[in-house]
């Protein structure tokens, strides 16, 4: 039998992108085994930032040396938007190709259709992962905002979404498999569309409120402009939808966001986390913050810390701004320094902490839902999520796996919200 190894790097998508890449496998006799004993090794990779290229060669290196006669594969985002750097892989392969990998096995080379017409691949749920409680699945793909920054648009191709009608099955198949908590994501879910009769996110979200879905329905990260009133409410009045929401942010300045290509200002978000807050009880909301764009000198980074500061969150994503070839964003002057965006993003992570600790710190005494994951932490906790997104560990114990549990929330022991088994 030929045994296989994946190794993903990147967004949630890319988990999709390569739980599928498995199942097909599977479908053929192919087997997935360690890295070690693997006879083709896939790497589905990210190439959002400079940093993801790291982790490219450094896994590549890392595969020849304690696997030597094992075939190399790099397919994803990577290869479709840079295939002549293979970093010494054996077959690249691009988004389309990567879905019939064993097509390729016996050549060697490039293999990349330069389009952003992409296909939406078949959603397969058998062979699902085992104790797996959370489960990302691919709603959307593609995206067509060109942000002056993000290569995304050239490696995803033009956005294209599922049919509610295979959403629904995957969705009803994800519950009698014992699925408790689905997360819908994409490269911009925002933008969903049913290609059969029209029917937008907001539509999928109502029909799913009254369908066989498993038990919690979490929406990755989203577009703000699209959070309207009327999409406020069906967060709030839903049994199933998760109260949390991640917003790609970006930054805190009105000039930085327009360079970036992003079209809302600094007094909407403001507008729109005031109004989340308010209509929906105990949402958590995080957002993602880039650092160091071109042109962001002291002052405009202090705006962007000052206004984040002022903003009633939970979380931050922080990232280095990474030049992209291809982008708008990579010939503009005034570049920042790689020192400079390290300081910024230390003291961003510094508020994150701070933000956190605000937002845990409201529910210890509380009682919360939490839904525990079966991996052990420090020996003795495991960790379920709260539907607005909080870190939860309780005593371990078998049974709770899986399983929607109540627990009261106790103290914080090391940035780490200690809960046990409520009585009540």
């Amino acid at each position: 039998m030929i045994n296989y190894y994946i190794h993903t790097t990147g967004c949630k998508a890319n988990q999709w992108d390569s739980y599928i890449i498995s199942n097909k496998l599977q479908k053929e006799d192919f087997a997935p085994c360690p890295l070690p004993f693997a006879n083709f090794i896939i790497i589905n990779a990210c190439t959002l930032t400079n940093g993801a290229e790291r982790d490219i060669r450094r896994f590549i290196n890392h595969s020849r040396r304690i696997n030597t006669k094992a075939h190399i594969i790099l397919t994803g985002c990577h290869a479709q938007v840079y295939p002549d750097n293979t970093f010494g892989a054996d077959i690249i392969l691009g988004q389309d190709e990567k879905f019939h990998i064993e097509n390729f096995l016996s050549k060697r080379g490039v293999f990349v259709k330069k389009t952003r017409d992409f296909t939406m691949e078949e959603g397969l749920v058998n062979s699902l992962p085992i104790g797996k409680t959370r489960f990302f699945f691919k709603i959307q793909d593609g995206c067509d905002r060109f942000c002056t920054y993000c290569i995304v648009p050239y490696a995803r191709g033009k956005k294209r979404s599922r049919t509610v009608k295979e959403i629904m099955e995957v969705l009803r198949i994800l519950k009698e498999k014992n699925i408790k908590e689905v997360v819908l994501t994409g490269i911009e879910i925002a933008s969903y569309r049913d290609p059969e009769t029209g029917m937008d996110l907001k539509g999928l979200l109502n029909l799913l409120e009254h369908s066989e879905t498993p038990l919690r329905i979490r929406i990755s990260s989203i577009d703000p402009l699209y959070i309207d009133d009327d999409f406020i409410r069906i967060v709030r009045e839903s049994k199933k939808i998760a109260r949390s929401l991640h917003i790609p942010l970006q930054s805190g300045s009105d000039r930085i966001l327009e360079r970036m290509g992003r079209t809302y200002t600094k007094a909407f978000i403001m507008d729109l986390v005031e109004r989340l807050k308010r209509n929906i009880e105990n949402i958590g909301l995080g957002m993602d913050i880039m650092v160091g764009f071109p042109t962001e000198d002291e002052d405009t980074f202090m705006e962007t810390y000052s206004f984040i500061e002022a903003l009633d969150i939970s979380y931050l994503h922080i990232f280095p701004y990474s030049a992209r070839q291809g982008t708008i964003a990579s010939s503009m002057q005034d570049a920042v320094s790689e020192a400079i965006k390290k300081e910024r993003a230390r003291m961003l992570k510094k508020l994150d902490m701070i933000k956190r600790q605000m937002f845990y710190e409201q529910y210890i005494g509380k009682d919360m839902w939490i839904i525990p994951e079966g991996k052990v932490y420090k020996g003795i906790y495991m960790r379920g999520y709260t539907d607005n997104y909080i870190p939860v560990y309780i005593p371990q114990k078998k049974t709770l796996e899986n399983n929607l549990t109540r627990v009261r929330i106790k103290r914080m022991l090391d940035g780490m919200l200690i809960g046990e088994i409520s009585k009540e």
